[in-house]
């Protein structure tokens, strides 16, 4: 998805356009066997939005770091921070010039308690929230990337997240989803020695969803303003399917 303003509104066909990253970052670090944590706390979040500051995990300065860097990446070739992109194809990412370097030595983990969808109904569309039942979070397969900022002249850290056709309990919402790395493969994703951008592609493998669970929210999380736990609380629509992973 290319986002050209920063005046950011939500597209409800585009995915993954919000998700939840609201636990402390030690959580997240414990979780994933991160080494190390390099960056301050950020405020919990229920609905994180393109340029919003996220927790992402990296190999650099020969450690699995925490990190935290900006949702949306932005082209190094761009005049201003305008045009970023949140999302990566998966069957298109070795291919396009665009993510193919960052595939290849600059990939990441993006924790997430969990992501919205939308879905047309006849009474307008409907937001879900997908998880996993078990309420451990998620480890999104992103790309980085890094330029200086035009005003400042400091490094910007960017990021995007890695989708595939949507399986199990999601499909039913939306036909795309993040692609949430299976634990097996976050090794291998860190790994600075792994520079073949099509051997990285191999491991952009579809999340077993058998565990997962997603319900029906409440239309506040289409405001980026709205931001508090109850945003993630089922709710229930008229003639809208109940799903369960």
């Amino acid at each position: 998805m290319r986002i050209s303003s920063v005046g950011w509104v939500l597209k409800l066909a585009s995915m993954c356009g919000r998700f939840g990253q609201a636990r402390e970052p030690e959580e997240y670090w414990d979780y994933i066997g991160a080494e190390e944590i390099a960056t301050e706390p950020l405020s919990p979040s229920w609905n994180v939005a393109p340029t919003d500051p996220v927790y992402a995990v990296r190999h650099r300065k020969g450690a699995i770091r925490l990190e935290t860097m900006r949702w949306g990446m932005i082209p190094h070739w761009t005049p201003d921070l305008k045009t970023f992109h949140i999302n990566a194809r998966s069957e298109t990412v070795a291919q396009n010039g665009l993510f193919r370097k960052s595939l290849a030595n600059r990939r990441c983990l993006i924790p997430a308690d969990g992501f919205y969808e939308w879905t047309a109904r006849s009474e307008g569309h409907i937001p879900y929230w997908s998880y996993r039942s078990d309420r451990c979070p998620l480890a999104f397969a992103g790309l980085w990337s890094v330029r200086r900022h035009p005003a400042t002249g400091e490094w910007l850290v960017s990021c995007a997240i890695i989708t595939g056709e949507s399986q199990g309990p999601i499909s039913a919402v939306h036909h795309r989803m993040p692609i949430a790395l299976m634990p097996q493969y976050w090794d291998p994703w860190l790994d600075p020695n792994l520079d073949d951008p099509l051997t990285a592609q191999t491991l952009l493998i579809s999340p077993d969803t058998a565990g997962w669970a997603i319900h029906p929210v409440s239309r506040r999380v289409n405001k980026v303003a709205n931001n508090d736990p109850s945003l993630i609380e089922p709710v229930t629509f008229p003639a809208a399917p109940t799903l369960l992973g």
